[in-house]
């Protein structure tokens, strides 16, 4: 029937019993309409041949699930990657039916890091941050799972806490991974060894020092590990703690960068003249930058998670936790690779 033989809003309110302003409500997908309700004058419109099929799908489908991903603002390329490929996924994501945005905000803040949870959290069903370790961030996490937000980590886990699952790679194996490489890459070499890292009060990053500092102890004992540095990530910051370094500690020999920055340790290097056989460095994170320290030698191995694949985990926690079923069926675990020169993808 053509749409002037179409039922009119009156006779789907008189079917469904309901007044023709509900009516117009649920037919435009206006909210303020129970569900209980909004179905009966759905199926009345059906009944009464007065939506096409595919208006009708579009009425009955609930709008997509509103999430927000809190990233650390700075200069950590790896992070901004990873948030560029949430702003450019709508493709992708597409049959998850989500909509993502993504907050870029001062992490290193425990207060502002609870204030910024709070506040996405009046127009968001799901939040993924990367977790600073703190009580203030842990409240407001409990608080928004108790208002029923679905909260991921990411990268950096929280604990203990409410929140519904971590994305990420398993942090303690990466740093033993890290010592590893550094071991068998120093041969019979021996010497300092240091660290630097974003920020200890990321969960992340104390794992993956102390994952480093197990392995180093235990396989090689002739390495002097002589403690960790934070650079919160920056790259600036990582240039001038790696030249204070070298001048401390002549015989290093090894420098694990935990977090992001690695360019600013990679041109304090170069600028040392440091011969690269001399030095084993690994980082984590491929990026343009660390992709060019390797191709010139001055970055020994990086360890990488796609961020791409970050971001989908995340989605399908968030869209198991909306469906209802548990977080992560069908997740398979985040997986370390190891890139190296010879292996750039």
């Amino acid at each position: 029937m053509d749409s002037s033989e179409r039922s009119r809003i009156p006779d789907i309110a008189r079917a469904a019993g309901v007044s023709t302003a509900t009516v117009d409500r649920v037919l435009h997908g206006r909210l303020s309409v129970r569900p209980a309700t909004a179905q009966r004058v759905l199926q009345a419109a059906a009944e009464l041949r007065y939506l096409p099929d595919t208006q009708l799908w579009r009425s009955l489908r609930p709008p997509p699930m509103s999430l927000v991903f809190l990233l650390p603002a700075g200069t950590n390329r790896y992070l901004r990657m990873l948030g560029d490929s949430i702003a450019g996924a709508s493709d992708v994501l597409a049959p998850y039916h989500v909509q993502c945005r993504v907050q870029y905000i001062d992490s290193f803040d425990p207060e502002r890091v609870a204030a910024a949870l709070r506040r996405c959290a009046r127009d968001a069903q799901g939040l993924a941050f990367m977790a600073l370790e703190h009580p203030l961030v842990r409240d407001a996490v409990d608080e928004l799972t108790g208002r029923g937000v679905h909260v991921l980590t990411l990268i950096s886990d929280l604990a203990p806490s409410q929140r519904e699952a971590y994305v990420g790679m398993d942090n303690r194996a990466a740093g033993r991974t890290a010592a590893m490489l550094i071991g068998r890459f120093m041969g019979q070499r021996t010497g300092s060894v240091a660290m630097i890292a974003g920020s200890l009060a990321y969960r992340g990053h104390e794992e993956r020092e102390m994952g480093f500092l197990r392995l180093m102890q235990d396989e090689y004992p002739a390495l002097k590990v002589v403690g960790v540095r934070e650079g919160r990530d920056d790259a600036q910051t990582n240039y001038t703690l790696t030249l204070a370094l070298l001048k401390q500690h002549p015989d290093l020999v090894g420098l694990y960068n935990i977090g992001g920055g690695a360019e600013g340790v990679g041109r304090a290097l170069k600028e040392q003249h440091r011969d690269p056989r001399a030095m084993v460095f690994v980082a984590h994170g491929l990026t343009p930058d660390t992709r060019a320290l390797l191709i010139d030698g001055t970055l020994d191995a990086v360890i990488n998670v796609n961020p791409q694949t970050v971001l989908l985990n995340a989605v399908r926690i968030f869209t198991n936790l909306r469906d209802g079923r548990s977080a992560k069926a069908g997740i398979e675990p985040v997986r370390i690779s190891i890139v190296l020169r010879e292996n750039l993808p």
